[in-house]
């Protein structure tokens, strides 16, 4: 018994042996949560409270699970393999395997996965001539199991209108379509447990006599169904052991409700609320950090993390001019930490937006440090940059028949297998590429294949003579790629992606000695004429190593060579150390020895959607606690002056994040005229707390006119409210302009377009 309880802190020992009884456990980060889960079972199986078979324990990934197993296995002499410990959707596949006739369902019955699930959808729609442009399938996905995350059926589901109304008709369709073919998807297994339960009386009784101890890692990412399907299984007389950190609520956007703890406490009159406070992860100045910044979050159930380890070395600040400053700065620590000792693993840049990777990745492929994307993929293997670069492809080459191959169907425009087929055999029958062929399939095949002919060479006519950003941003519209990921719940991060291709671009064009006019290429009929003159001897092109790619290149040929090989290159094995990128999301559960948390911007980190949503800035200070607490040794914080996203400009005040920073734990890198960011401002909280004495200090810092508008105007926006001119681009119908609107963030507004009001001067200028 001593064994398995010493080396427990005061709190965790509290935890473990607590009576059998509803039991609140705040597990800050780093405190030893899973030795705590995994040591409560053990206990109670020892002290002969419960058999291994009593005891139910739900985590969130099978990882998680299988830790936990492993960790039992080691404390007791028991089969874990029995044991009910697994994820919500684990659990309730087992249960419905077990009980499938009183679900309703085949013995034999399926789980579709999300790409099942989505391909089914997709056939369904074909089957009842329904228009997938207007219903979109990954919509109609997202909207069934959001509808089952909340507990609903289709005749649950309020109508708002006939849009809606032809979803809900979709949905009950679909369900009718799952029971006939025998087949359930994710949301499916934990819906169909619940109304199994609730339904059945003497199951419940069994599961509930059964489950004397329910133990719950991860409490703050349960959604509303997985709460109440715990509060069904536990009836009256079990002991819920709920174990969660609301500060580190960070799933919002997957359905989990942080209020699902608060509902625990007050719903199961929880008398044992214990807190683990004690870190073994982080230094002083960096728990410093996480506390001061998360004490400004309300509704807080509230906890302090402390440490034995010392203040530690402060939290590092570093300001850039730009983006690009930025990574290069990070690539200049990475290579001193690394120069100490440190493993490349050990080291973490973190990012709020996947979009902010491409200026990292770029860096590190030039310095040639091996990186490795967690839970992602590296820029240019995503695929719908792949989807972009394939286009480019046939833009520069229309026979390159994998970039054909790769987007003639994308987005869907009525090409099966079948006209494919048709192609192929005819560009093997005359020995041409496929794109040439297409003119030899007959039929309905050969109108829509010359269909997507004709969209490729509008593509490359439109596209004469343009630079290549320009060349970029007309192809992601002409493609459909931009209106086809807009038509996705979950798109937006597509989009971002696909906007960051421009911006690539115009970084590329820069680097390589291109002007930012020169043409992507000349188009259809010139490109073939328009190669660089050579020194040429017997016949023999020689051309010097040290040539530069403009003297022989088009911009557009060597971005896409450039593309091919960054993707390829500096992909670290399997095995090897490499540094680790990712974004904070991604992050949450892991540590490492130094992180640097990029972008620290208002509009970024917080990110601008937030200030729209209910408690979306909430979160987003939850999301700083979490990227804050995955270092352990050295924590490094930059943001920059400028930062190219979406291929334009942004000009974003420092993040009102710094704000709610502690002074002492903080080291200031940058020059002191670098600190007051913008205009004299210290952050977005001084244009929040005195406008007028911002838009001054704006107005005195320059005097630059476009137009009838000028930098320091104070200006008034329908949607946006009133704001003021930070910066002016452009002339004529392309006049564009920076505004900082306060709470909404800094805004580019077409000058043309935007129904703007000058405000009358309040302040002298």
């Amino acid at each position: 018994m001593q064994t398995l309880l010493e080396n427990l802190n005061p709190e965790q020992l509290a935890a473990v042996t607590l009576p059998p009884q509803h039991a609140l456990i705040l597990a800050g980060a780093g405190s030893g949560k899973t030795r705590v889960l995994t040591t409560r079972i053990a206990w109670l199986i020892q002290t002969g409270q419960v058999s291994p078979a009593g005891v139910l324990a739900v985590t969130f990934t099978n990882k998680a699970a299988k830790e936990m197993m492993s960790r039992l296995s080691a404390m007791l002499p028991i089969n874990t393999r029995g044991m009910w410990i697994g994820t919500f959707h684990g659990l309730c596949n087992r249960l419905l395997r077990a009980h499938y006739r009183d679900a309703g369902l085949p013995q034999t019955f399926q789980i579709l996965d999300s790409a099942d699930q989505l391909s089914m959808i997709k056939r369904m729609l074909k089957a009842l001539n329904v228009d997938d442009e207007k219903y979109p399938p990954r919509n109609l996905m997202y909207f069934i199991n959001n509808a089952k995350e909340q507990g609903l059926r289709a005749r649950d589901v309020e109508v708002n209108d006939d849009y809606n109304r032809k979803f809900v008709e979709l949905f009950e369709f679909y369900d009718n379509q799952c029971q006939r073919e025998g087949v359930v998807d994710f949301a499916e297994l934990l819906l169909r447990t619940y109304e199994l339960l609730t339904r059945n009386q003497p199951l419940r009784e069994h599961y509930q006599g059964r489950f004397r101890h329910i133990l719950v890692d991860e409490f703050q990412d349960t959604n509303n169904l997985q709460y109440n399907w715990l509060k069904l299984i536990a009836g009256k007389g079990n002991a819920v052991f709920a174990v969660g950190d609301d500060d580190q609520s960070i799933y919002a956007f997957r359905g989990a409700n942080v209020g699902n703890m608060i509902a625990f406490e007050r719903e199961f009159n929880v008398q044992n609320l214990i807190k683990l406070e004690q870190n073994y992860r982080s230094h002083g100045h960096i728990l410093d950090s996480a506390n001061t910044l998360i004490a400004n979050n309300s509704k807080r159930l509230g906890k302090n993390l402390r440490t034995d380890a010392g203040h530690g070395e402060q939290v590092r600040v570093y300001e850039a001019s730009s983006d690009i400053q930025e990574a290069q700065w990070i690539i200049e620590q990475v290579k001193s930490l690394i120069g100490e000792g440190m493993l490349r693993s050990e080291i973490a840049v973190l990012y709020r937006s996947n979009a902010q990777s491409r200026v990292i990745e770029h860096s590190l492929f030039n310095s040639g440090i091996p990186y490795r994307v967690y839970g992602g993929q590296r820029f240019f293997e995503r695929a719908e940059i792949k989807h972009a670069i394939a286009y480019l492809q046939l833009m520069d080459n229309p026979h390159n028949d994998s970039a054909f191959l790769r987007v003639v169907n994308f987005p869907t425009r009525g090409i099966g297998a079948k006209s494919i087929e048709q192609l192929q055999d005819a560009a093997k029958q005359y020995g041409i590429s496929l794109y040439a062929a297409v003119p030899y399939v007959a039929g309905k095949a050969g109108t829509s294949l010359g269909g997507f002919v004709k969209l490729v060479e509008a593509m490359r006519f439109e596209t004469q003579q343009l630079p290549l950003q320009e060349l970029v941003k007309v192809m992601l519209e002409m493609s459909g790629l931009i209106p086809h990921y807009q038509t996705e719940k979950e798109g937006a991060d597509r989009i971002e992606n696909l906007e960051q291709l421009v911006s690539a671009a115009m970084l590329f064009v820069s680097e390589e000695g291109y002007g930012i006019d020169t043409p992507a290429y000349l188009g259809p009929k010139a490109a073939a004429a328009s190669g660089p003159a050579l020194l040429t001897e017997d016949g023999v092109e020689i051309i010097d190593a040290d040539t530069p790619l403009a003297a022989v290149m088009s911009p557009l040929s060597a971005f896409l060579s450039h593309a091919s090989l960054e993707a390829g290159d500096n992909q670290a094995q399997a095995g090897q150390d490499a540094l680790q990128l990712m974004t904070v999301h991604s992050a949450k559960g892991l540590e490492f020895d130094a992180v640097f948390i990029t972008g620290l911007e208002e509009g970024l980190f917080p990110h601008e959607n937030s200030a729209q949503e209910e408690g979306g800035v909430e979160e987003e200070r939850r999301l700083m606690y979490v990227a804050i607490t995955r270092a352990k040794k050295r924590l490094y914080i930059t943001f920059s002056q400028t930062r190219m996203l979406h291929g334009q400009t942004r000009y974003n005040m420092k993040s009102r994040f710094f704000d709610e920073l502690p002074e002492h734990a903080l080291k200031w890198l940058s020059p002191k005229a670098q600190q007051h960011h913008w205009f004299g401002l210290k952050s977005q909280s001084a244009w929040d707390e005195a406008p007028e004495a911002a838009a001054n200090s704006i107005a005195q810092s320059f005097s630059n006119k476009v137009g009838n508008w000028r930098i320091g105007e104070s200006v008034s926006h329908a949607k946006f409210g009133e704001g003021v001119i930070v910066n002016l681009e452009g002339s004529g119908a392309n006049m564009r302009a920076h505004i900082n609107f306060g709470k909404h963030g800094m805004k580019l507004l077409d000058l043309n377009i935007a129904k703007l009001e000058k405000l009358a001067p309040r302040l002298g200028h």
